[in-house]
């Protein structure tokens, strides 16, 4: 019965090193993933400032050299890749979907990746930081893959857009 007891302290000891070594693996993939996110989106967390003479957002390139960043679309999180070469801002059909967003017209439209019919819709509300835009046209494209919006012209012709060592700077004119 003694050699039993000594066993157990043993064995109790090998599961506290197999925790222990455990809690350090699930540390470093938590590190590591979050230092993936930040190369992937620099601006996860949009630097701004509100002037008299505007408001000017300052985002990073990520390491693709695309500029990312969070956003919202009727109150609801998304991401938003700048497109200066889409026209219209362009939203994946699936991302469309969890936003519930309405279904008009669909049309033909030229994009990298060739001709695609695309859906017309309105979105309510989108917001970029301390901007929130009303009543923006936008289209639901079916062959994006992707989990990122593009951020078309008709939301950033009426932005000034200064680009400069791997920063994009972006003011909002005050009216």
């Amino acid at each position: 019965m003694a050699t039993e007891d000594n066993h157990q302290p043993h064995r109790y000891a090998k599961w506290m090193v197999f925790a222990a070594w455990l809690c350090v693996i699930w540390l470093l993939v938590t590190v590591f993933n979050h230092l993936l996110e930040d190369q992937y989106n620099p601006n996860q967390h949009i630097n701004y400032d509100v002037t008299r003479a505007g408001t000017v957002i300052t985002l990073e390139q990520n390491k693709q050299g695309h500029y990312l960043l969070n956003g919202q679309i009727n109150s609801q999180p998304v991401l938003f890749l700048l497109d200066t070469g889409a026209t219209t801002v362009s939203i994946p059909e699936r991302i469309a979907d969890r936003l519930n967003l309405p279904k008009g017209q669909r049309y033909p439209v030229q994009t990298a990746n060739g001709s695609v019919f695309v859906t017309d819709t309105q979105l309510n509300s989108l917001s970029i930081g301390p901007i929130e835009l009303q009543n923006i046209r936008a289209n639901i494209n079916p062959g994006m893959q992707s989990d990122k919006i593009l951020l078309g012209m008709n939301v950033l012709k009426d932005l000034e857009l200064t680009q400069l060592n791997n920063q994009l700077t972006i003011k909002v004119p005050t009216l």
